[in-house]
């Protein structure tokens, strides 16, 4: 093994490039229990319209399968919570969609840390194919996941993307992190729609984000009770989490929101028109819920 891709050099380029954490995992069929559960989620519907998440599900269950030769699973978070943030009162959108899409910048830095670490062979994502992102987020050390179904990294919070780089030369791997939740449910608490229960189940169909996000049909009654100002995600209960406090926000020029999305009005988004939709959103997440989709949620509630 060289010593470029020694875990210490990976973890300090990774660092270097801006992502907040780092650490590796060693390859391998995910555990039983969560593979089962997973099985089970899918088998009851769980996943509600999201089709692709019943596709390769044993490829999601064995990395081996996406890649024969990977050894270890480089596993990095890059921060988005932003340095500024829409006026309380307007209409939101969850803060993930805040800036440039989160896929092309995520695996630029993810290719420019394997390159710095010597590696080749190597395969990079960032939400970009079938595989356990939290999973093995987890078993790389890199936090534990709370009640919400999202990733804690202590210091980091919940606000960040998730990417990994597949190495086929092994890499020394880290130890898993015990959850830190103890008895807290304000993530529970906050939901608006029930999408979180104390059993650790999570409904999509339920849940804002996929309704004002993947769903292509009409909103859910649920839905247009619970949006509050949101017109494209939820962030409840990432701000409920007590680990969100305090965390320093990203200085990712490419993650800013733009002027322009931080001086639209209620009024401006009931008026917007296709062309100021893609001139707002040109390179961003929020081209995935397409222009009617964003109307619909506009539209479909907030009257």
């Amino acid at each position: 093994m060289s010593s470029d891709c020694s875990s210490r050099a990976v973890k300090e380029e990774a660092n270097r490039l801006g992502f907040v954490a780092c650490g590796v995992a060693e390859a391998g069929l995910v555990a039983e229990p969560v593979a089962e559960a997973y099985r089970s989620w899918i088998a009851s519907g769980g996943h509600a319209g999201m089709d692709y998440m019943a596709r390769n599900v044993e490829m999601r269950l064995d990395p081996r399968l996406l890649m024969p030769e990977v050894r270890s699973i480089v596993c990095v978070a890059l921060s988005y919570a932003p340095q500024r943030r829409i006026e309380e009162g307007e209409y939101q959108i969850a803060t993930y969609a805040y800036g440039k899409d989160y896929h092309d910048i995520v695996k630029e830095k993810l290719h420019l840390l394997a390159r710095a670490c010597g590696l080749e062979g190597y395969r990079a994502f960032a939400d970009t194919a079938p595989i356990m992102e939290r999973y093995w987020a987890e078993k790389a050390g890199l936090g534990w996941t709370g009640r919400h179904h999202q990733l804690i990294i202590p210091g980091a919070g919940t606000m960040f993307y998730l990417g990994e780089i597949f190495s086929p030369i092994t890499i020394e791997p880290d130890k898993p992190m015990a959850s830190r939740c103890g008895q807290c449910g304000r993530c529970i608490e906050a939901c608006p729609t029930g999408a979180l229960d104390q059993e650790g189940c999570f409904r999509a169909e339920l849940c804002l984000s996929y309704q004002t996000i993947e769903n292509r049909g009409p909103l859910s009654p649920e839905a247009i009770s619970g949006m509050g100002d949101y017109i494209y995600g939820c962030d409840r209960c990432q701000t409920a989490c007590p680990w969100n406090r305090g965390v320093p926000p990203t200085n990712e020029p490419s993650l800013q929101p733009s002027p322009m999305l931080l001086s639209m009005r209620k009024d401006d988004w009931h008026n917007l028109t296709i062309e100021q939709y893609r001139a707002l959103f040109k390179g961003s997440a929020v081209k995935r819920a397409k222009y009617e989709g964003l109307m619909r949620n506009i539209k479909g509630h907030h009257k």
